[in-house]
């Protein structure tokens, strides 16, 4: 029997009476984000003026409503995975649908928890922003410098009260907006040795 406080379970129910209950439970936790979520969206779409007075009804965290409408959006109806939790849509709501897709159609294949689709998503970031960085710094290790010139820049750099790095950038972006400001383009007046 359930009641508004709790639930009471007979002594004498069964071990798979009581994994069932537990599942069943679990379902209804679930589907109650996703019912809450789309009350709040109906309510936003259709009674704006009266929006606030239905989520003060409701009894619930503000923020917790809000979260709940934004993944409702985020997923229409028909892109909800019935065999992945509000949680796992949760987890993918802020990436654009095809990720979205991409992300529910592993965790689904895979039986992912909530815990391993955010790790396999995280870990795919991690493994895009290395090799983003390593493409970046593949660049700069092309760039040949002649013997003596990081030195000097360097003391240029500690006269300004820059880091190297901070007073490289810098000038260059002064000197590329030198460049692209000017009427027509013009070379700088620095003396290149070849």
């Amino acid at each position: 029997m359930t009641t508004k406080i709790g639930l009471h379970l007979p002594p004498t129910l069964s071990f798979d009476e009581w994994e069932l209950a537990g599942r069943r439970l679990s379902g209804i936790v679930d589907s109650s984000c996703w019912w809450l979520g789309d009350w709040l969206v109906f309510g936003k779409d259709r009674y704006s003026d009266r929006y606030q007075r239905g989520i003060a009804a409701v009894g619930l965290q503000y923020q917790t409503l809000r979260n709940y409408a934004w993944v409702s959006r985020r997923f229409p109806l028909h892109r909800r995975r019935a065999a992945l939790t509000f949680q796992h849509h949760a987890e993918l709501a802020s990436l654009p649908s095809e990720e979205q897709d991409k992300w529910l159609d592993l965790a689904e294949q895979g039986n992912w928890t909530t815990k391993q689709l955010r790790n396999a998503v995280q870990l795919s970031r991690q493994k895009s922003l290395s090799a983003r960085a390593t493409d970046e710094s593949e660049t700069v290790k092309r760039l040949a410098l002649p013997g003596g010139r990081i030195d000097w820049w360097r003391k240029a750099a500690e006269q300004s009260g820059a880091d190297l790095d901070q007073w490289v950038l810098a000038t260059l972006d002064q000197a590329a907006e030198q460049v692209l400001s000017a009427d027509r383009p013009t070379a700088l007046d620095i003396t290149v040795n070849a």
